[in-house]
């Protein structure tokens, strides 16, 4: 094996550890994005709630 099948070889190892490295952190960033989303959601719900629950058991005083 010569040099130059050496560099070759070895260039096209590091290009496939390139696309694995982004392919992961595209990976990571859907992840993330889905985990705020799916907070976001929680944080609208519980405050939706707490003011429902507020409204019943705040007094009526138009009365």
């Amino acid at each position: 094996m010569g040099m130059k099948d050496q560099f070759q070889d070895k260039t096209e190892q590091w290009q496939q550890q390139a696309k694995q490295k982004a392919q992961e952190g595209r990976e990571q960033a859907q992840r993330g994005r889905r985990g705020e989303q799916d907070e976001r959601m929680r944080d609208e719900e519980s405050e939706r709630l707490r003011r429902e629950e507020q409204e019943r058991l705040d007094p009526d005083y138009d009365m």
